[in-house]
């Protein structure tokens, strides 16, 4: 069995939904050694990064969008706080890695009350919600007023050299390493299509400063981006408005 495919054309509205519910089931087994081997580890550094940006209390509630196979849960456990994971993909909370709560469940509609936690942490996922604006109201709505949020997300770097390198590695050499780390080498999968689809995904994100904007006018006044490593990944920190 190859398992689903992921459209040539990307995808929108509940074919998008479907599409990628289907594309991280089919790769939850081998999602975290294909993630250290592609980023050379750095995805790690910046999780804790994410984490640390947060500033909260010890013992904060943070629920974490997207938690796929825990990497967030375990580093927000281990810095002292209460995480709770939610996820579309059953298949990735299923190959998770951690003690906290987890939820099946859409990031546009999450299953917890008005200013229920303290924080929101979300990892690489952003470009593959349905409507990243329902996103942002739906974290300004379940974050307390004063309560953080981190969220993180690939980038295009801005100087023109490292823009051709990443060009190169993250269209060319990323999904062949990938289809061949979920795949194995013998044969073609959903692992290689899910592979492709990721580096055209980018194509959903909004520019920099339109993401910052968006999260100012959904509830997070303070909304600021850092580029990383040289602009190839991105991170959005917010307090939300009391």
């Amino acid at each position: 069995m190859t398992g689903p495919r992921m459209p040539d054309v990307l995808p929108e509205g509940t074919a998008k939904r479907e599409a990628v519910r289907h594309m991280f089931d089919a790769i939850a087994p081998r999602y975290d050694l294909v993630n250290r081997v592609m980023t050379f580890g750095l995805d790690t550094r910046w999780r804790r990064r994410t984490i640390a940006t947060l500033g909260l209390s010890p013992a904060s509630v943070v629920v974490d969008l997207a938690a796929g196979t825990g990497d967030l849960c375990r580093g927000l456990v281990a810095a002292g706080h209460i995480a709770v994971g939610v996820d579309l993909s059953f298949g990735m909370l299923a190959a998770a890695r951690t003690s906290s709560p987890l939820v099946q469940a859409d990031a546009l509609a999450l299953p917890m009350p008005d200013g229920a936690v303290d924080g929101a942490t979300c990892g690489f996922a952003l470009r593959n919600l349905v409507d990243l604006a329902a996103c942002f109201a739906e974290l300004a709505r379940v974050v307390r007023p004063g309560g953080r949020i981190g969220l993180l997300e690939v980038a295009e770097p801005t100087s023109p050299l490292l823009r051709r390198g990443h060009a190169v590695y993250f269209g060319k050499v990323v999904p062949s390493l990938g289809g061949l780390l979920s795949d194995g080498p013998f044969r073609a999968g959903a692992g290689g299509a899910a592979y492709r689809y990721l580096p055209r995904s980018v194509a959903y994100l909004p520019p920099p400063g339109e993401l910052v904007a968006m999260l100012r006018r959904t509830g997070f006044a303070d909304a600021s981006r850092t580029p990383l490593s040289g602009g190839i990944s991105q991170l959005l920190v917010a307090t939300r408005d009391h």
